[in-house]
């Protein structure tokens, strides 16, 4: 009879070699859409992983922006535990105590950050890319209500973005490498060049419905976006009846240091109007520390439009997941932590900063805010910025990449200075054993 653990047989084998043993058992089951490497994680502790062979990982990618209150959190692991116990799911036929109080606080909270001025309702779903499926979704309604004709279904997205997997998405995610084996693509879908003001009056039209940006692209780069042309998108979406979408899956949720990134201070424009707020707003990720939730912000612009049976989910909404949803947001919207996170900001910057310094040939540019950073690198180290991953893997290390030869940086957000610190040392190193290895 196998053991109840899967893991059990291994921890018998000597250390270095029990995550290759165990993936060699059950590699043959599992699709392989990922090219992982060798660790087995089998357990967390705030900004650390630890693998079966015990050893420790200082985690600058928090799960891909997911953890930011840092793995096995004692609080998110007690409200799950006795939410679990009383009632893990009901389904969308009957209401539950935490979803609908999730939404009111998501739309408060929202309200009272200075964000999303007109934020009314919610919709919770599982992912980040259900939310944006959602969102897709709801402006196409808006647009066939504007235009019974249909003409109104164009929705516009901006190369180098990343919007998920799923068709609706996927279709919104202009790349290639994602596209392209599973073409054609949701018709309808037209693409633009993000912070280019001059392309939009032809860009969006009378006939577009919905318009979706990340203030910042995560998987795209670290791409910022400038205050002047989510100002402009908005006012082009007011002049053609769209309505506006911001992506904050990767940079929202205090990331930035502001609950939402379209909010953030450096977001206003230099005319000193208000920054630009959107009609829909995405969040996924942090949202659940770990357990999977998804949430669509909608404005009564939006919500005057949606039905009864316009859209629905089995188990968006269950009550474990926003009993954890609703907990994580209270402390991610604490002045305390967001001070924190600006203040560990400039530690991350000046860290990036020296490593520009010290290879002033490789590293081309530091884009972010908050804690999301990303390190270009230039033209001819591009091809290395997988080797410094698996360098600094090896030396006890996670980090990311991010668009073409970009590094990045996503960390729990409770990281400490000494700990920032630390990761940067180990990634000059690593950096300095890649690059001596270039003829």
């Amino acid at each position: 009879m196998k053991p109840e653990n899967p893991l059990q047989d291994y921890y018998e084998l000597p250390p270095g070699s029990r995550s290759e043993a165990f993936l060699a058992d059950v590699n043959d089951f599992m699709l392989p859409t990922y090219a992982r490497p060798s660790p087995v994680m089998i357990k967390g502790e705030k900004c650390h992983l630890i693998d079966i062979d015990y050893r420790p990982y200082l985690d600058f990618t928090a799960g891909i922006a997911v953890a930011s209150l840092g793995h096995s959190d004692r609080g998110v692991a007690s409200i799950l535990s006795r939410q679990a116990s009383k009632l893990v799911h009901s389904s969308n036929l009957y209401h539950n105590r935490w979803a609908p109080a999730l939404s009111k606080s998501l739309v408060l909270h929202t309200l009272e950050s200075g964000a999303m001025r007109d934020a009314k309702q919610t919709f919770i779903c599982n992912s980040g890319t259900e939310a944006n499926e959602a969102a897709i979704k709801f402006a196409r309604k808006v647009g066939h209500d504007l235009d019974p004709s249909g003409a109104k279904h164009e929705f516009i997205s901006f190369h180098n973005s990343f919007h998920g997997r799923t068709y609706g998405a996927l279709s919104a995610t202009p790349n290639p490498k994602y596209q392209a084996p599973f073409a054609p693509m949701v018709p309808g879908f037209k693409y633009g060049t993000y912070n280019d003001i001059a392309q939009l009056p032809t860009l969006i039209n009378e006939n577009t419905c919905g318009v979706i940006v990340e203030p910042i692209q995560g998987e795209g780069g670290v791409n910022m976006a400038t205050p002047e042309f989510l100002s402009a998108l908005r006012a082009r979406c007011d002049e053609v009846g769209a309505i506006l979408i911001f992506d904050e899956i990767q940079c929202g949720l205090s990331r930035t240091g502001s609950l939402w990134a379209h909010a953030h201070p450096d977001l206003r424009p230099a005319d000193g109007s208000l920054p630009a707020h959107p009609d829909v707003l995405t969040t996924a990720k942090a949202l659940g520390n770990g357990i999977p939730i998804g949430a669509t912000i909608v404005s009564d612009k939006v919500s005057q439009h949606i039905k009864t049976g316009d859209h629905g989910t089995t188990f968006g909404g269950n009550p474990v997941a926003c009993a954890v949803g609703h907990h994580v947001l209270q402390r991610l919207s604490s002045d305390v932590l967001q001070s924190r996170v600006a203040k560990a900001s400039i530690i991350f910057k000046s860290g990036l900063e020296q490593l520009q310094k010290r290879f002033p040939d490789a590293v081309q540019e530091i884009r972010g805010r908050g804690l999301i950073w990303g390190l270009q690198l230039a033209d001819q180290y591009k091809s290395r910025a997988g080797d410094i991953v698996t360098e600094a893997r090896e030396r006890g290390l996670l980090v990311l990449t991010a668009g073409e030869g970009c590094l990045r940086f996503v960390p729990p957000l409770i990281i400490r200075d000494a700990q920032i610190s630390k990761g940067m040392t180990i990634l000059e190193k690593s950096m300095e054993e890649v690059f001596s290895k270039i003829s």
